[in-house]
């Protein structure tokens, strides 16, 4: 989302297939975790804040909702595509929209007092530099919030999905389909922070649930969308049917039929300057 050279799923999608991500894993994986940046956010005095990596707006919304009415809200993302989404639907409110990557925020020092990331920072190339820009642009004081996803084998149904197709695929994945969960813990991330000039650091796990209507429409989102199921139907296209067939029983059985509940996990950071 931040860099033209990351691997996010979403960066380079058309603005019609921008809004069928959005409208698929939106509620899926992103809603409850922008309900939880949410009340993070809730008591914080600010005047600036930005939020990077906005993608369709969905933690944009709760952000906006969430801070003062006088405050300037800057949402960010490197996707004009996700960002032209996210500006239709939330074209009713006070919301700065640009274009800007995370690794040269256009912004002077000290001019935020906070800098929001959802499932972002997994995707850009140069993280200190990333989190240097943070550092330097939040006021004394200022926090960084962002959240990066647990391990996969913790996201229930992207694993049942993931762990099926690997079952189709002729040749081990490319390194860049792990980019989104990577940055699963404290070890991880202390560090980085630390060397952008970080002192005061709190992390911690947040365990929810995805909700999907029934097994059926999880499943064939998570087969549709899914990264991995790119390099299926690029040498096994007439197979797409029969493992979507196999994710919803496997989630059906696991996590119920209709609705399909499944447990989802993310990591929660917090820095202040």
């Amino acid at each position: 989302m931040n860099d033209t050279s990351t691997k996010d799923p979403s960066a380079d999608l058309p603005e019609d297939s921008a809004t069928r991500y959005e409208q698929f894993f939106g509620p899926l994986f992103f809603e409850p975790y922008a309900v939880e940046v949410a009340k993070r956010i809730n008591s914080i005095p600010v005047s600036v804040v930005l939020e990077i990596a906005a993608g369709t707006g969905r933690v944009t919304r709760h952000i906006r909702e969430h801070i003062p009415y006088s405050a300037k809200l800057i949402a960010s993302d490197i996707s004009e595509e996700m960002l032209a989404v996210a500006k239709k639907t939330l074209s009713h409110l006070d919301i700065d929209w640009r274009n800007i990557d995370a690794q040269q925020l256009p912004f002077s020092d000290n001019s935020i007092d906070l800098v929001v990331c959802c499932f972002g920072y997994m995707f850009v190339p140069d993280k200190p530099k990333a989190f240097a820009e943070a550092y330097r642009v939040l006021k004394p004081g200022g926090l960084l919030l962002f959240t990066t996803w647990d391990k996969l084998e913790n996201n229930a149904a992207s694993y049942s999905a993931r762990s099926i197709a690997m079952k189709y695929l002729d040749e081990p994945l490319p390194e860049s389909h792990n980019l989104a969960t990577s940055m699963n813990n404290e070890a991880l991330i202390t560090p980085l922070l630390k060397d952008a000039g970080f002192a005061k650091i709190s992390i911690e796990k947040v365990k929810l649930f995805s909700v999907s209507p029934t097994a059926k429409e999880a499943a064939c989102g998570l087969v549709e969308w899914g990264p991995v199921y790119e390099e299926i139907k690029k040498h096994h296209p007439d197979c797409i049917d029969e493992i979507k067939t196999k994710v919803e029983k496997e989630l059906a059985e696991k996590f119920g039929a209709a609705p399909m509940i499944a447990p989802i996990s993310a990591v929660f950071s917090r820095a202040w300057k």
